[in-house]
């Protein structure tokens, strides 16, 4: 897994964390959004934790050319947010914390 620039390894732990992620059938439904920007790192990073942790389908939205967004989210993107429940993800987060999340 890559965070923030450098290598890691999953360990047994974590794959099974990951192992424990409710597939989009088993979901209750959520409309997710990851709020991001054009052109940045971390956000590719944060696409990559996503697609580690097995996320179900979610939006991207990109902040760059909406001040209400830019206002709202500014330097924190990565973002990601649940619609439903108003809960925000705030970068960091690596595979078995979006895992938590989304069970919460």
């Amino acid at each position: 897994m890559v965070l923030l620039g450098r290598q890691e390894e999953l360990t047994p732990e974590k794959k099974r964390l990951i192992s424990l992620v409710p597939r989009p059938s088993s979901l209750s439904p959520m409309r997710l959004i990851l709020y991001q920007r054009d052109d940045c790192h971390l956000c590719d990073l944060a696409l990559q934790v996503l697609a580690q942790a097995r996320m179900p389908d979610f939006d991207s939205v990109f902040i760059d050319d909406d001040a209400d967004l830019e206002a709202r989210y500014g330097e924190r993107v990565p973002v990601l947010r649940d619609q439903e429940s108003a809960r925000e993800l705030n970068w960091p987060f690596d595979a078995p914390t979006v895992v938590a999340w989304l069970t919460a």
